[in-house]
């Protein structure tokens, strides 16, 4: 996927792979997110300091992830630099040597990383409230993994599945910026004409990535989890069931996610920040997956002051749900998304990962216009029937991390009586 912006300086190119978290299996927990880090770690042209100098050295940005749903490698460069950065990523992707004196290293530097998941409250808190929504789903473990599959992982474990998960049918290369279009398709079907074959990692095999055609659910509600850790804050998670990425109305979702808490003029910024006082941090996000969604509203405050927190939170869900939103919110939230939306197309780096992603999701890319034109489409009327699907307290889930007395009464008639 391809999208030549001539006015711009910079080239992003981007190789993602349909492989996440959430397609490992139990044993396999932590291991896309792994091998995401080996990939850096040494090709057999490059070793790892000569692959971090020669970035460097092309004054560009090399980096990856990995989420539930997708692994991505990219980089973004001066336009003059492309060709190099192509041959780099390429050469990462396809010629990484997984030395097994390196995976050992790294299993200590991924270890250290999930320590400090653990040391940062509001991360830490969201990694909890995902299991306890998304209990038994392979969507509830953390994309990091589990400190004993980390410490068993081995390079035989590494080859095998990247030749069960890692197939040309699950990759998509993503380019956006100002370069000439034919020199780099000629350079990528140089780099890429052999993968995918027998001789490149061993013998492939289609994964069976079970969730794909078998929708998995958030559960109904009522679920709470509490986890008692020594801070000087309470940090909350309220969790309802959401969308799938794909879904028509996930505009509306995202209008109806500003209105709650996805800005400064949000209801719960304004209810529970600016007129109370009661939290510094205060927020709402939509997490979507191609077969489901949640919409979680975060808070953190004073142990003292939780309950009101709250209190004022379950409140506003319900009056959004009840009474509707109020003249000027539609407008006010369908021009942030539009801002949003057309600030991100400065970016080289944002327009590849769009042209990725409505590949991915869609197998089709959505022009600005087409964009714009559905953020429009959002109405009143669409934002009552999602409120009146979606904001359900009864449907609620509550996670708490924190200092929390031993009579979890309070927070159970939260659930209760939603």
């Amino acid at each position: 996927m391809t999208e030549e912006i001539p006015f711009v300086k910079s080239a992003s190119l981007g190789i993602w792979v349909e492989v996440g978290s959430r397609d490992e299996a139990d044993a396999e927990a932590g291991l896309s997110h792994f091998i995401e880090h080996m990939f850096f770690k040494g090709t057999a042209h490059r070793s790892a300091r000569q692959i971090a100098q020669e970035m460097d050295g092309l004054g560009g940005e090399l980096n990856a992830f990995t989420s539930r749903e997708v692994t991505a490698f990219y980089a973004k460069v001066v336009d003059e630099h492309l060709p190099r950065a192509v041959d780099l990523l390429s050469d990462l992707f396809r010629h990484s040597v997984f030395s097994p004196v390196e995976i050992e290293r790294e299993k200590k530097v991924v270890l250290e990383e999930i320590k400090m998941v653990e040391d940062d409250p509001e991360d830490l808190v969201h990694d909890i409230h995902t299991k306890n929504v998304f209990i038994g789903s392979p969507l509830g473990r953390p994309i990091l993994g589990e400190v004993k599959i980390i410490r068993a992982i081995s390079r035989r474990k590494i080859l095998d599945y990247l030749s069960r998960k890692y197939l040309p049918d699950r990759i998509v290369i993503s380019v956006a910026g100002r370069f000439n279009r034919f020199a780099l398709i000629r350079q990528l079907n140089r780099a890429f004409r052999t993968f995918g074959r027998a001789s490149d990692r061993g013998p492939s095999e289609q994964p069976p990535y079970p969730h794909r055609g078998h929708p998995q659910s958030p559960v109904a509600g009522g679920r709470l989890v509490i986890r008692r850790k020594k801070l000087e804050q309470t940090h909350l998670c309220l969790g309802l069931p959401g969308l799938p990425l794909t879904h028509s109305d996930r505009y509306g979702l995202y209008a109806l996610n500003t209105l709650l808490g996805g800005g400064m003029s949000s209801r719960l910024f304004q209810e529970v920040r600016e007129k109370r006082g009661l939290a510094y941090s205060i927020y709402s996000h939509f997490a979507g997956f191609k077969d489901t969604g949640m919409l979680t509203v975060y808070a953190a405050s004073s142990p003292k002051v939780v309950r009101q927190v709250l209190a004022v939170t379950i409140r506003e869900l319900r009056r959004l749900r009840e009474r509707g939103i109020r003249s000027g919110e539609l407008k006010r939230a369908v021009n942030q998304i539009k801002g949003g939306t057309l600030l991100s197309l400065e970016s080289t780096n944002s327009r590849m990962s769009r042209l990725a992603r409505d590949e991915i999701l869609f197998g089709r890319f959505f022009t600005l216009d087409e964009t714009l034109s559905e953020i429009n489409k959002v109405s009143k009327r669409q934002i009552q029937r999602l409120s009146d699907r979606l904001l359900d307290t009864q449907k609620l889930s509550l996670t708490v991390l924190g200092p929390v007395a031993s009579d979890v009464r309070p927070f159970e008639a939260f659930l209760a009586g939603g």
